[in-house]
């Protein structure tokens, strides 16, 4: 935690008074600000059509705008002026408004995005709903993160960052930082009130907050081709009503606290929730990932080797536990220096191979996730009677107070953990967070208006610790997709996905989506 913890600090410390990665143009700032240049717009119409539910790489991976019901589709249209806009001046505005009306989806209208942000320097403060991008992975080739995915509906959020990576001078200008910290809101208060029944648990009102440290080594200026990056990538959720906690059935809430020092608790993990009793965990549903990265990049080709280790609490944080307590009456006393170390089996290890100048084949990523372990079987605190520690069956995604790492019934995280949008028993709850499965993404560039992508995954589940598969299931998902581009920035889009197996069930089906693009362009103010 303190080396995370170290990057991000220092990253968003030196996100606002450093000057030596941008090239500021010296007139610019005297120059008026103009919002309205530069406004890039775009209109989007899809439809879906599939002989049960959406196949899995139809509706995952898509912030969010998905459906499963066998029939849907939305408009949608958005003006966004890019922050990048403002490049040449040393503090900018960027701002963006997304939205989609749908139909047979979770919302009759979807405001998908709808954000204000500011940069000075290097650091940049957004407050809004927002779509940002996967770090360390290919966006469109890979699974998804475990932790900060693009899977789920955004989170409305105030998010200090420090987007880019910045190089520090004096270590050489071979190291380098960036990460963001960000506080917001949940919307799905009434979703989960509709879809939940009287015997799941579910939250109104919860809080959101993120963090992120990223440290890169490396010096593409002396055209050294290799870069290694480290990262810890950490979330929350806390405050709000949480309905039926711990299984309870009581028509009661919990209401759990949101004070500064909640706040703070979000931010470095401590207090502890009202239901916990003697054995106090920490406040709220806590989680993350350490992230990593190794790249050779060349003129013409890039290759990297990345992993993601997800956690859900300090057990598989560090792999370490304390188990000193006493015996007896003291058993909840810490006496003597002796700690658990558990196994580093849970994990996500991938490659990619890029092409820069390749037609049919332009990049390629394969991937090996393993969530199985979750520190073990066995789930057990002290005792009156036995002192042994350990904490076992983490029930990745899940929570007893909390309905786990979703938004709007998408995992906020890898879709590979089936999201409770899926369930027809009104839980929201992954059923299926323990599995291994192998992934691959292939897509190319045929020609200049035409290319495509090619996802297939191979997965096989055992449900959860507390509620397992009678036998282990398996699941095959597949999507190909081509998109034609014609003039006038018109772009044609269609996919083909299929499901097999007992996981999703057997789904096939067709996507089709129309799209323009381009910016606006007003007249010139005198």
């Amino acid at each position: 935690m303190k080396i995370g913890y170290a990057i991000l600090i220092v990253s968003i410390c030196y996100s606002f008074p450093l000057y030596a990665q941008y090239a500021w143009q010296e007139n610019a700032d005297a120059e008026a600000l103009q919002l309205d240049h530069n406004i890039h717009y775009e209109v989007e119409m899809q439809s879906s059509f599939s002989n049960h539910e959406t196949p899995l790489w139809l509706n995952a991976n898509k912030y969010g705008l998905s459906s499963l019901d066998k029939t849907n589709g939305y408009v949608r249209g958005n003006l966004i002026r890019p922050l990048q806009t403002d490049s040449a001046r040393r503090w900018g505005i960027g701002y963006g408004v997304d939205v989609a009306v749908p139909i047979h989806y979770t919302s009759k209208f979807v405001l998908q995005q709808a954000y204000v942000e500011a940069r000075w320097l290097h650091g940049t403060l957004t407050v809004g709903a927002k779509e940002y991008p996967m770090e360390l992975k290919n966006n469109s080739l890979s699974s998804g993160s475990q932790t900060l995915g693009i899977n789920a509906r955004p989170v409305p959020q105030v998010r200090l960052a420090l987007p880019e990576y910045w190089t520090i001078p004096a270590l050489g200008r071979w190291f380098h930082i960036k990460g963001h910290i960000a506080y917001g809101k949940f919307t799905d208060s009434n979703w989960q009130q509709e879809f939940s029944t009287s015997s799941y648990h579910y939250a109104t009102g919860a809080y959101y907050h993120s963090k992120a440290g990223y440290l890169k080594i490396g010096s593409p200026e002396r055209f050294c081709p290799w870069s290694f990056e480290i990262g810890l990538e950490m979330a929350a959720q806390f405050g709000g009503n949480c309905y039926n906690a711990n299984n309870s059935y009581s028509s009661a809430p919990v209401t759990a606290p949101h004070g500064l020092r909640d706040f703070w608790h979000a931010f470095v993990p401590g207090g502890q929730d009202a239901a916990d009793g003697e054995y106090g965990n920490v406040e709220g549903n806590q989680l993350g990932s350490w992230v990593a990265r190794l790249m050779y990049d060349s003129d013409s080709w890039m290759w990297s080797l990345y992993a993601d280790h997800f956690f859900e609490d300090h057990s598989q944080m560090f792999l370490l536990d304390y188990d000193g307590y006493g015996d007896g009456p003291d058993y909840m006393e810490k006496q003597h220096s002796r700690f658990y170390l558990y196994k580093l089996k849970d994990i996500m290890l991938g490659t990619e191979l890029q092409f820069k100048f390749g037609t049919w084949l332009r990049g390629l990523v394969f991937e090996y996730i393993y969530t199985k372990y979750q520190s073990g079987p066995y789930n057990h605190d002290r005792t009156y009677n036995i002192a042994d520690h350990l904490a076992g069956q983490d029930d990745y995604y899940n929570h007893s107070f909390y309905s786990g790492w979703q938004h709007w019934g998408q995992v906020m995280g890898n879709p590979l953990y089936r999201s409770p949008l899926y369930n027809t028993d009104g839980s929201i709850r992954v059923e299926n967070n323990r599995f291994w499965a192998l992934h691959l993404g292939i897509n190319g560039k045929p020609s200049e208006r035409l290319d495509y992508r090619l996802l297939a995954t191979f997965q096989e589940g055992f449900g959860t610790y507390s509620d397992p598969y009678t036998r282990k299931r398996h699941n095959v998902s597949t999507m190909l997709e081509a998109t034609y581009h014609f003039n006038h920035n018109w772009h044609l889009k269609g996919a083909y996905g299929m499901d097999f197996g007992s996981i999703l069930g057997e789904n096939t089906g067709f996507q089709l989506t129309v799209s323009k693009t381009g910016v606006l362009h007003f007249k010139k103010r005198q």
